[in-house]
């Protein structure tokens, strides 16, 4: 059954922040009231679950690298801290700075985005239940429902998510969740997020957004109805392709809650060093992702102009039939495009295999731009299904590099 909302949610223009307790109400302007004080996003990516030491003063949250914790008394746990499974500061220190930038009342994170997704989905489904999912997404998450979930009884139906009607058309009486990547993965889809949680919402259902492409800098589902926002952390919020992490945030405390206890039991937490590394990312997250943003519209519109390119997916494109709906409800557009090679198939691989810049890597999201050929790479495991993706197309995540040299190495990849 649905969850019962804690917090509600006005028009905040896409990219306002909420949360309960110690972060007060968005304001009209997007800043957001931490203990009485009005903060942006940048400020909280730095400061939020991150004061000072209390012991020493030291500026950076230490990494309390321990399995377990010495207690005062027979059920007496300093602090509440009893097994790093269960709770560690440095990790707790990056749950509540989660929680800030994207507006919920609980952040939570994981070894991996897989593995953040498998507890949701077990927290809130049980066998014989269904779930709406993309028609374009991540490769793994459709392994996740496909070859792991499916065997454990959970139903699951692929539905357009740039379709409200459609999604409503594949609801049924035992829907528990609509989940939704947008912009999708990788064809750079977007999905109307308000308008996809009255449709969720009416029928009794949780929406999810997977919103690693566009990263709370963004973006906020939150903030438009939406009920969970998953994240691969690997990606744009850890940004250095040195750490491997997920998370979820939640806007209602009571799913939260449930959430952790089965974060807990389940027990797929990320260890202390992936906690601090990912928070030292967080930091820089607003700065990166400007510049990501800068190079990728330099680098659609170069694509869209150029003769070997058949088709450019970038949803900063007014010509992509999504661009409407990101203006919306996104800051700017991100740093991923897609693109169909003009010679078919082995013209897409030929320039996969010719970039030099562009690193040839699955991944995406960190500084270093890299290339990849999604039907033989990410989205394999998706290949003679419903989200088998097209033989000719190209995913680049452009990074923060001189963007003339980007363009260069893309001149010369094309041939």
């Amino acid at each position: 059954m649905r969850a019962v909302r804690a917090l509600t949610y006005p028009d905040m223009s896409g990219w306002a922040l909420r949360m309960s307790g110690r972060v007060g109400p968005t304001r009209r302007d997007g800043r957001t009231n931490v203990s009485g004080m009005s903060h942006g996003f940048e400020t909280l990516a730095i400061h939020a679950g991150q004061d000072p030491e209390a012991r020493t003063g030291a500026v950076i949250p230490p990494i309390y690298q321990t399995s377990t914790y010495a207690q005062d008394a027979v059920g007496a746990p300093r602090q509440g801290y009893e097994y790093s499974r269960s709770g560690n500061p440095t990790r707790d220190a990056l749950q509540e700075c989660l929680a800030a930038l994207e507006g919920g009342s609980v952040g939570l994170a994981f070894a991996s985005g897989l593995a953040a997704e498998d507890t949701l989905l077990r927290t809130v489904c049980k066998p014989g239940d269904h779930v709406v999912i993309p028609d374009d997404a991540y490769g793994g998450t459709y392994r996740l429902f496909a070859k792991v979930a499916e065997r454990w009884g959970l139903d699951f139906t692929p539905a357009k998510v740039s379709d409200p009607a459609a999604v409503r058309d594949a609801i049924r009486p035992t829907t528990k969740i609509v989940w939704v990547e947008t912009p999708t993965n990788p064809l750079l889809g977007i999905a109307d997020i308000a308008a996809l949680a009255a449709v969720t919402h009416d029928k009794n259902a949780l929406l999810v957004v997977d919103n690693t492409f566009a990263s709370p800098y963004l973006q906020q589902p939150l903030a438009f109805g939406a009920d969970v926002v998953v994240h691969s952390t690997t990606k744009y919020i850890g940004g250095h392709s040195d750490v491997v992490g997920g998370a979820l945030v939640v806007a209602d405390a009571g799913l939260g809650d449930g959430l952790r206890y089965h974060q807990n039991a389940m027990g797929a937490v990320n260890g202390p060093f992936d906690a601090w590394l990912t928070l030292r990312g967080i930091k820089t997250l607003g700065v990166r992702m400007d510049r990501h943003c800068d190079n990728a519209e330099r680098i659609a519109a170069y694509l869209d102009g150029h003769a070997k390119v058949a088709q450019v997916l970038y949803p900063g494109l007014p010509s992509h039939p999504g661009h409407e709906t990101a203006a919306k409800q996104m800051r700017r557009f991100g740093g991923m495009i897609s693109f169909r090679a003009a010679g078919g198939e082995e013209h897409a691989v030929e320039i996969c295999n010719r970039a030099k810049l562009f690193v040839l890597a699955e991944s995406l999201g960190g500084v270093e731009s890299l290339i990849e050929h999604p039907g033989r790479m990410t989205h394999a495991s998706a290949a003679g299904s419903p989200l088998e993706v097209p033989g000719d197309l190209v995913r680049l995540s452009v990074g923060i590099e001189t963007v003339d040299d980007l363009l260069a190495d893309l001149e010369q990849a094309l041939g």
